[in-house]
């Protein structure tokens, strides 16, 4: 894969943000945009685990999707204080995903301010993902399209991004919002998947308390390269086309997937899996 570092600045105007980001789509992380937030200094995994230690909280690995699985449905349950103590303790693949912890401990709202950098940033949905070393979030793409900034709290975290043109190169799969699962984009096997070799993308590491801004539909790959957790915030897609895909995903897709799931059970799930290998490579001439 060819792969850039992304931009990173200091600081931003919303003028500049939106002028050489946003209107250009282009990824960029920022380095100090938070510093005022309580939560800067404060959020910390200790910080969460004494504030919200005994509350529930989902729990996601890596294992390949099922068909008899629900949109984004948990595979196990665990304390948080108790999930914290194991990331601290040994890597785990277990990871928080997508989790509005704000509702459960309504205190954690007066840590964070939403950025005035021109986005309309949805107030309802401050999002939070954990994770522990070495843990990894497979390439996938948001249903909504948004424009999303991701803030990042205690340790180091590995971005690797890539722009809706580059669709064609990563195997996407059939009615979802993934690529082929068994793709280590660490560490590609392009003996099996050659065509991404010519995927372009970008690539970053987060410390605490920066920011990585995402274009609409931009795929996104994280690893956990210690333990730590992010929080992400959102906006509508911008362009019209964008909306309309968004629409398309959360009204049509999603449901004819889960219809699809429903009545052909694996064979549906290994079928789409093979049609992301034929389709690329069709598309490349390699069939």
């Amino acid at each position: 894969m060819q792969l850039q570092p992304i931009e990173r600045v200091h600081t931003i105007t919303k003028t500049v943000f939106l002028k050489n980001y946003v209107k250009l789509q282009r990824p960029v992380v920022i380095e100090h945009l938070i510093d005022d937030w309580p939560a800067y200094k404060k959020w910390s995994l200790s910080y969460v685990q004494d504030i919200a230690g005994e509350k529930e909280v989902p729990l996601y690995d890596d294992r390949p999707v099922k068909h008899d699985e629900g949109f984004n449905e948990a595979h196990a349950t665990m304390k948080m204080g108790d999930y914290i103590k194991l990331l601290k303790k040994e890597p785990t693949n277990y990871r928080i995903f997508l989790y509005n912890l704000m509702k459960e401990v309504p205190s954690l709202k007066h840590d964070f301010k939403f950025p005035k950098i021109g986005l309309q940033l949805l107030k309802q949905i401050p999002m939070l993902f954990f994770g522990g070393e070495n843990s990894k979030v497979f390439m996938h793409h948001d249903i909504d399209w948004a424009n999303i900034l991701h803030f990042h709290f205690e340790g180091k975290k590995q971005c690797i991004l890539f722009p809706p043109s580059e669709t064609k190169n990563l195997y996407k799969v059939p009615y979802s919002l993934i690529t082929r699962e068994d793709i280590d984009f660490d560490n590609p096997d392009y003996e099996k998947f050659p065509i991404l070799k010519k995927a372009k993308g970008y690539i970053c590491h987060l410390n605490h308390g920066e920011t990585l801004y995402m274009p609409e539909g931009y795929w996104h790959f994280m690893k956990y390269e210690t333990p730590g957790f992010s929080m992400s915030l959102r906006a509508l897609p911008r362009k019209a086309k964008h909306f309309r895909y968004a629409l398309y995903n959360v009204f049509i897709m999603r449901f004819y997937d889960n219809f699809m799931r429903r009545r052909k059970g694996q064979a549906w799930i290994d079928q789409k899996n093979e049609q992301a290998i034929a389709d690329t490579h069709k598309l490349h001439g390699l069939m």
